[in-house]
């Protein structure tokens, strides 16, 4: 019979020590024979110890649990340079199959590291050892020339902006950067504040595709911080053309922490963003107090249209032609014939695109696409006008107390009472695109409830640090209709509420 070498040595002390005892038959007197005892391999301390290695304030010891050695470095910690202490059994400890002196061997945990603990007869046991800088997430420092306030939405100020990428993401030297505030109420009403930096250059940003704006979304009013990324994500699976990616990162600002952002892709024009060529447009339906002095609109019959890209005049050729162009759209829309194949509403729009569009909006129940802002479409000279890019989603799912006592729950429609939308829902033909089009998202369902999972997880560390400096949980923030104690309650919410809502729109569509 063939041993296996791993268990072979431990086997033969067992049956000496059987032997042993047998021979010494009943008589205890004499011979006094002791158990023998089998060392197992085993780690029962890691630890980084400030003697050892000056970045740390105190000592350091890992959680072990099973053959996982789990921790996280303090945001001043060399984790490429790192010199642990290891309490184990063996009579060698091996890195990644290169042998190491205990308390002397300077290591990188930019990376999981494998430990081994060797016994003197061959037997090993290996240790996944996974410790994170910080959170876990990048990091990007923020320095404003003479440390300047961020606080205005109209001026940028002039500073420096250097990224430690940790484990997902490369460094990134520091370089010359330009920021202000962004947003609306979330720039008024939240005390942490979201802003818009301009490269000296194009770059990428975590890698996301090279530009030079980019923007850091503060996720103040929704605690799950997931509620954009998700919309997102769903905007990855359907026939919209671009939809903006996006990456968590921790932010300090002049050397102090500022919680936990969501840093984006802007809503621009751009061949690595919304792509509209040399002669398109950028469009957004908005409201007239939302305009700047400089910004540029028209008005169709049903709303105040805002034209993003390119900059024009007021009246200028090209301002006539859009305008002109999107009122004709809206003249056959409500037309006697809009539903007629050739010269109908699908004469000047990508109806797949509409489509996806207002489900991945009714899904999440998105607040402000029901007519008021952030409903993006664009259009090229001679093609159909397609709607997107999707945005702004952090009062979705649910998370408003302000338009009804109805609205904070998974039932009811919303989008769909959209001027243009409930117009298209009146062609058979539009209503029968949507049913088959949710089933797809519906068979989806399952793979956006495991993303929640998977962002919830590696948000784990950096949501208990953001609330640490905010405190949010457990308390009223505008415009939440309800809330919850723990991150893990909020994101209970979060997926139930989605689950319940895609059943109430599969039965409600189907109805239709």
């Amino acid at each position: 019979m063939k041993v296996n070498n791993q268990f072979a040595q431990p086997l033969l002390v067992i049956i000496f020590s059987l032997f042993l005892l047998a021979c010494g038959g009943s008589d205890s007197s004499e011979q006094d024979v002791s158990p023998v005892v089998v060392v197992e391999p085993m780690i029962s301390q890691f630890s980084f110890l400030t003697e050892n290695n000056p970045s740390l304030s105190s000592n350091l010891n890992l959680s072990i649990s099973g053959k996982t050695i789990t921790g996280n470095f303090p945001v001043t910690a060399d984790w490429q340079g790192m010199i642990p202490t290891v309490e184990h059994t063996g009579e060698s400890l091996i890195i990644n199959d290169t042998p190491q002196t205990n308390s002397v061997s300077v290591q990188d945990f930019r990376y999981i590291n494998t430990y081994t603990v060797m016994m003197e007869d061959g037997r090993q046991v290996n240790y996944s050892v996974d410790v994170v800088a910080f959170t876990g997430l990048p990091i990007i420092y923020l320095n404003t020339s003479g440390d300047a306030p961020i606080d205005s939405k109209e001026d940028y100020i002039d500073g420096t902006v250097t990224i430690k990428g940790g484990r997902d993401f490369d460094n990134a030297a520091t370089v010359d950067m330009k920021i202000r505030g962004r947003g609306n109420s979330t720039w008024f009403l939240h005390p942490k504040k979201p802003f818009q930096m301009k490269l000296e250059k194009k770059s990428t940003m975590l890698n996301m595709p090279s530009k030079k704006k980019w923007l850091f979304l503060a996720e103040y009013s929704d605690k799950t911080m997931l509620r954009n990324t998700m919309s997102f994500e769903m905007g990855y699976l359907s026939n919209l053309e671009w939809t903006p990616k996006s990456s968590f990162a921790e932010v300090y600002i002049n050397d102090e922490y500022n919680g936990t952002y969501n840093i984006t892709e802007k809503v621009e024009e751009g061949s690595n963003r919304v792509d509209i060529g040399d002669n398109g447009y950028l469009l957004e339906i908005d409201q007239l107090e939302r305009q700047d002095a400089d910004d540029v609109y028209f008005y169709t019959g049903e709303y105040l249209v805002a034209i993003k890209e390119p900059s024009l005049d007021w009246n200028d050729q090209q301002y006539n032609y859009i305008k002109n162009h999107i009122n004709e759209f809206e003249d056959a829309l409500f037309a006697s014939n809009y539903a007629d194949p050739i010269n109908g509403y699908g004469k000047y729009i990508d109806v797949d695109t509409v489509v996806d569009w207002y489900l991945i909006n009714e899904i999440n129940k998105n607040v402000d696409s029901l007519f008021f802002s952030s409903i993006y479409f664009h259009v090229k000279v001679g093609e159909k006008i397609k709607m997107g890019p999707l945005w702004d989603f952090d009062l979705s799912f649910g998370n408003v107390d302000y338009a009804g006592d109805d609205f904070p729950l998974p039932e009811g429609f919303w989008v769909k009472d959209n001027t243009w939308i409930a117009r298209m829902f009146t062609d058979p033909v539009f209503v029968e695109k949507v049913k088959t089009r949710f089933a797809y998202f519906k068979a989806n369902q399952n793979l956006i409830l495991e993303k929640i999972d998977d962002y919830a997880d590696k948000l784990n560390l950096a949501q208990q640090e953001n609330d640490d400096e905010w405190e949010t949980l457990g308390i009223y923030v505008w415009p939440n209709p309800i809330w919850y104690n723990t991150y893990s309650e909020e994101i209970t919410h979060l997926k139930t509420w989605y689950s319940k809502r895609m059943t109430w729109l599969e039965g409600a569509l189907n109805d239709l």
